[in-house]
């Protein structure tokens, strides 16, 4: 992972031509709104607090990889993200969620992020502390120093007819070597595995979920959780619990449980409000469902309601979550829309000044899916390749075959909805049925897919239109 100094926007377009094939236009956009949230981070005046984010509306079809540009921004700057659907939101009074509620879903996890960050940090730290815990349950306590005292060397010896030869008294220092050996040999033997079996009675959390409802507020509909604060949860009658375990499973409790001790969690909040108020990514998705058409009546009053509901939270306000006020003033929000029916120009004016930055994503036609089945590192036949290697079998594409199966999406794309590259999943699971099915059992050590295999199972279902629509 490199660090945002070293990712120019040329690097970051590299860094998602990993992934993503084509719409260099997008990869330009969002390279350069990324690079200027680093840029301003350096401004050291006070025009710091006046530069704002560059957002961006992508404009085009289902499946041509807007989601996936996004995600992928997200994660070359280990940001918190979060996608949401507009239409999911509803004018405050309405039934759905509050616009503000995807502030908290981000809040929620940058804490979730921040805290495994820490968590690895923290991580050995607690395995020593989780090893000596279970020590302490497998070994009786250490030995004290005896309370008697030593015997003045002008006393005469109430032994001074002892037998030569007799075995002396076990000294405190003794006592201790010995204890000290056996803990030796018992971590030894913890560190190996050999004790993951015995059972040891441990504490563990008997405390559930605490109970949550919903209800109307003056942000809308939301979610309340009765989460008491830290010493009333201790005085909550059965936080901890007694319980028999084998070593091995109660490794994983006492992980968690010690890590929890080491982690600062005022720490974690401070640094995960940071990072979403200087950081975060909102992924907006069918933002143009809710942008209204000709009309000023019926669905399209609840449209601009939720407009009207987005406007302040991309223009810059602070929101109240449950780790206190969160600034949304430098949130990058990417809106995307396929805008079949309607454009960019009929969301309002005040939102659509939002948006500065508006790009189109062209469809993608059979070069693309040839490309996207092979290059990208998570392209669909290197899952599969991937997926049957685990029965100890190779899976390989012809190249013929791969030309085929991308002719063959697009012509299905073509005679039905165009989904874009998710109907290569489609397609790949329909051909590839009967192989992973009989795998298991058939023994083959190698599966070459060629173009008659590929006409084989999938031209009887393209030449029948009404099975393609349904199978394909």
């Amino acid at each position: 992972m490199k660090s945002m100094r070293e990712l120019t926007p040329r690097q970051i377009v590299k860094e998602l031509d990993k992934y993503i094939i084509g719409q260099s236009a997008a990869k330009r956009s969002v390279a350069i709104a990324l690079r200027d949230r680093y840029r301003r981070r350096q401004v050291t005046s006070e025009i710091r607090d006046e530069i704002l984010p560059n957002n961006i509306i992508m404009i085009g079809p289902t499946g041509v990889g807007k989601t996936e540009i996004a995600r992928r921004l997200a994660r070359l700057a280990r940001a918190p993200f979060l996608k949401v659907e507009a239409s999911k939101f509803t004018e405050v009074g309405y039934v759905g969620r509050d616009v503000e509620s995807m502030i908290r879903d981000l809040t929620e996890i940058a804490v979730n992020m921040v805290r495994q960050e820490m968590s690895e940090q923290v991580k050995t730290k607690a395995e020593r502390n989780v090893v000596k815990r279970i020590l302490e349950h497998l070994l009786p306590d250490r030995p004290r120093p005896s309370s008697r005292k030593p015997v003045p060397a002008a006393m005469p010896s109430l032994f001074a007819g002892a037998a030569a030869g007799a075995i002396p008294a076990e000294t405190d220092r003794d006592r201790e070597e010995r204890w000290r050996r056996t803990q030796e040999k018992l971590r030894q033997q913890l560190e190996d595995g050999q004790l993951d079996d015995r059972e040891i009675e441990v504490d563990v959390e008997a405390r559930g979920a605490m109970p949550t409802v919903e209800i109307f507020s003056n942000t809308g509909l939301e979610e309340m959780e009765f989460n008491l604060p830290e010493p009333l949860q201790q005085l909550l009658p059965g936080k901890k619990k007694k319980r028999r375990m084998a070593i091995g499973e109660a490794r994983g409790h006492l992980l968690q449980e010690e890590i929890g001790r080491l982690i600062d969690m005022d720490k974690v909040i401070e640094a995960a409000r940071e990072r979403v108020q200087n950081s975060g990514i909102v992924f907006i998705d069918e933002i143009d469902k809710v942008a209204s058409g000709e009309g000023g009546y019926g669905p399209d009053v609840s449209r601009q309601g939720v407009q009207r509901d987005l406007l302040p939270i991309v223009e810059g306000s602070s929101v109240p979550t449950r780790y206190g006020l969160v600034k949304t003033d430098h949130i990058l929000f990417l809106a995307a829309g396929a805008f079949h029916t309607t454009k960019p120009s009929d969301l309002i004016p005040e939102l659509q000044g939002r948006f500065p930055i508006r790009v189109e994503l062209r469809a993608l036609d059979e070069s693309d899916f040839e490309r996207i089945l092979t290059e990208p590192r998570n392209a669909l036949l290197k899952q599969y390749e991937a997926l049957l290697s685990t029965e100890d079998v190779t899976l390989r594409f012809t190249d013929n075959a791969v030309r085929r199966i991308a002719r063959t999406a697009s012509e299905v794309n073509e005679m039905t909805e165009n989904i874009g590259a998710r109907r290569l999943h489609t397609i790949l699971t329909t051909l590839l049925e009967d192989v992973l099915f009989d795998v298991p059992e058939a023994r083959l050590e190698e599966v070459v897919v060629d173009e008659a295999m590929v006409e084989e199972k999938l031209t009887g279902i393209l030449q029948d239109k009404d099975l393609s629509r349904y199978i394909l």
